[in-house]
């Protein structure tokens, strides 16, 4: 199943990005060749064995390739100043013409490629392309957490989460994620950009967090939603929303901010604690389908 994926994938993306044509970017060049004069015009100058390692290329298929480059004028080889049984190789002043126009081209074709496709979906397509390269070799790519606005879709996402997870880790029933639903569906009716706002932290640009600003009275914020996702649990994630809604707070005028929790959520309560808010009232009560402790947090901020 595996085997036959990435064998999919590859016909996919060759057919994709026309490498199987007769000249890359309807050039007189084969991809190969193009790679040759991609590694040249980048360091600047090999000799033919660097070549070999760097393309991983049978030495014959490589002499052919420089025989043909070199009939047309574009690489010049020479003998090596640090070893005479070496051969250099660099591109000549047609040779880097060619390069930067079929460079152009590919900066063009992939432009078109991406036209189309929306930052969220760009920042996913890097984000896996990461990945591929990482299990190959075997090191993780490092993951950077980003926090954005809202975007269309997004309140959605957050109903369906919400109640997705805190059934699968905490067992409450249908209604909580009916609380949630009204949450948002209040925000997204009726909120004052300047004093409430919402974030998504995306990692790899994937959604993997929320977390919303609302106001709750003269002077008074509250902080609602804190979401992460189990896969981005450990990065900081919960940390930044936190910050950031806190900052958006103070800068919006409000002089406290107060949340509502449960004691079972003990990751978020060590966060909050963190940030600065201190426990203002424990209430037993039977809530969601479960027995938990209703907590109220508060935060100064002038």
């Amino acid at each position: 199943m595996t085997i036959a994926a990435v064998r999919e994938f590859n016909r996919y993306y060759t057919n994709l990005i026309g490498v199987l044509r007769a000249g890359l970017h309807d050039s007189a060049y084969s991809l190969a060749e193009v790679r040759v004069l991609y590694e040249l015009a980048v360091d600047r100058a090999h000799d033919t064995a660097e070549l070999r390692r760097l393309l991983d290329i049978d030495a014959g298929y490589l002499s052919r390739i420089l025989g043909r480059l070199e009939a047309d004028g574009l690489v010049a080889r020479s003998r090596s100043a640090a070893d005479a049984r070496r051969r250099r190789i660099e591109l000549t002043p047609a040779g880097r013409a060619a390069f930067e126009a079929l460079d152009a081209r590919s900066e063009e074709q992939i432009g078109g490629l991406l036209a189309a496709v929306g930052e969220v979906d760009r920042r996913r397509l890097v984000g896996a392309m990461d990945t591929i390269r990482s299990v190959f070799e075997g090191v993780l790519p490092a993951r950077t957490v980003v926090l954005r606005g809202l975007l269309p879709g997004d309140l959605g996402w957050v109903v369906q989460r919400h109640g997705a997870l805190y059934a699968a880790e905490y067992g409450l029933d249908a209604t909580f994620e009916a609380l949630v639903a009204r949450i948002v569906a209040d925000f997204a009716a009726s909120h004052d950009p300047r004093t409430e706002a919402g974030w998504i932290a995306e990692v790899d640009g994937t959604p993997v967090g929320s977390i919303f600003c609302v106001r709750a009275g003269d002077g008074v914020a509250k902080l609602r939603l804190l979401f992460v996702e189990p896969s981005a649990r450990g990065m900081g994630v919960g940390n930044a929303l936190v910050e950031e809604c806190v900052r958006f707070a103070r800068r919006a005028g409000y002089r406290e901010m107060v949340l509502y929790t449960q004691d079972v959520l003990t990751a978020a309560r060590r966060i909050y604690q963190r940030a600065g808010f201190v426990l203002d009232s424990a209430t037993p009560a039977s809530v969601y389908g479960v027995e938990v402790v209703e907590e109220q947090w508060r935060l100064r901020l002038v």
